[in-house]
């Protein structure tokens, strides 16, 4: 790590990038607010906010009353300081949305890619027409991040075993960064709905959880610490591939691209939206699609009782496997299946585990207010590649 001398300039540096964090995560405050919380005294919280004023980073928003003598000026970060783009690119729809430095959605659309053959052209396409619709110049944004299905190779920063898009193939993470002209970053679908859910859904403030996605095919994140647990190859929480008895066993992974291989086996042979809609089909409630069966599942109260049953202890075989190893304490039951099944889903989940496990985590559903919240975590993803930028020196 490279030391440097507590000189003056670098503690400018980091009395600015005290100052501006704060404001970040707090709003707009007042220079003595600054002082007070970041331990500055008035004249150098003045000097400090001179020089982020002067960077364009910040301006004064109002002012607080209150006091004997003048009102005191409220500083906040300028919105349009940098912008960033969230999208979740799926084989049918490419979802984008663009926000500002404090997080507001200024534009969000959504294309289909099957004009394009190639990724980088699809992606390329669908931010510029959001970025058009935010009246923001792609040379504005600081941070982009795609959600997409598969394992994310961490030293590649490639999309491996994205069935759903044959596409993506090896050297796509470098061209896009070429041909946007700066860093981006391809994460796991399910991982940035993780992230969602621990900053503004039924996992916050909980820093050890895991997400069980439950859609088209089936995936978990795994957070622990606060942090998202990848693995060493980028494919912790797989658990679709999670041997089960009698079921299957997952073959020619590598071999078979367009289709999800371990819809032939694995436990996501048992809780894919495929296998939710057979099974409501042998209870005689059928519906247009997955979430719609379960939906009519609830509806039907003890009718529907055997079939969310039957949901509920296929789910659980995957949420005690993880359990038993990481006892997160918390679950969080989302995509498709998890939400429409709601609490008569995770009790039964819940009830489900502790019969075939000594560990009770608490099981809950999904609380992301966003429709999308894979979108919504890549927005959040990228935000804070972009607030570090700015808190650069």
């Amino acid at each position: 790590m490279e030391r440097r001398p507590g000189v003056p300039r670098l503690l400018r540096e980091i009395n600015d990038r005290a100052a501006l964090e704060l404001l970040l995560d707090t709003g707009p405050m007042t220079r003595g607010q600054i002082g007070d919380l970041t331990g500055l005294s008035k004249v150098t919280a003045s000097q400090t906010l001179a020089r982020l004023e002067e960077r364009g980073l910040v301006e004064v928003v109002g002012a607080q009353a209150g006091g004997r003598g003048p009102n005191a000026a409220l500083y906040s970060v300028i919105p349009s300081s940098a912008y960033v783009a969230g999208l979740e690119v799926g084989p049918e729809l490419i979802s984008t949305a663009v926000a500002d430095i404090h997080g507001r959605t200024v534009a969000e659309v959504t294309v289909d890619p099957g004009g394009h053959d190639d990724p980088v052209a699809a992606v390329h396409g669908a931010i510029v027409k959001a970025c058009r619709s935010a009246k923001v110049s792609l040379a504005k944004l600081r941070g982009v991040v795609i959600g997409t299905p598969g394992v994310v190779d961490p030293r590649s920063g490639d999309v491996r075993f994205s069935f759903d898009l044959p596409g993506w193939h090896e050297g796509i993470h470098e061209a896009l960064a070429g041909d946007l002209r700066r860093e981006v970053t391809i994460e796991n679908d399910v991982n940035l709905a993780a992230i969602a859910e621990h900053v503004d859904g039924a996992a916050k403030g909980v820093d050890d959880f895991v997400l069980m996605w439950a859609s088209r095919g089936l995936g978990m994140a795994v957070m622990l610490g606060g942090k998202l647990h990848r693995g060493r190859s980028g494919s912790a929480g797989e658990i679709g591939y999670l041997p089960v008895p009698g079921v299957p066993l997952p073959e020619n992974i590598h071999t078979t691209p367009g289709r999800l291989p371990s819809l032939a086996g694995g436990l996501q042979s048992l809780v894919s939206a495929e296998a939710v809609a057979e099974l409501a089909k042998s209870y005689g409630l059928e519906a247009e699609s997955a979430a719609e069966c379960v939906e009519v599942a609830v509806a039907a109260v003890s009718h529907g009782e055997p079939m969310l049953d039957e949901i509920a202890n296929r789910l659980a075989l995957g949420v005690a496997a993880v359990c038993v190893i990481l006892d997160p304490g918390l679950v969080v039951l989302a995509g498709e299946v998890g939400h429409a099944g709601g609490s008569a889903l995770t009790s039964r989940v819940e009830e489900a585990v502790a019969r075939i496990c000594p560990v009770r985590p608490q099981v809950v559903t999904t609380a992301v207010a966003h429709k999308n919240p894979v979108l919504r975590g890549a927005v959040l993803a990228a935000l804070d590649q972009a607030r570090e930028e700015l808190l650069a020196p």
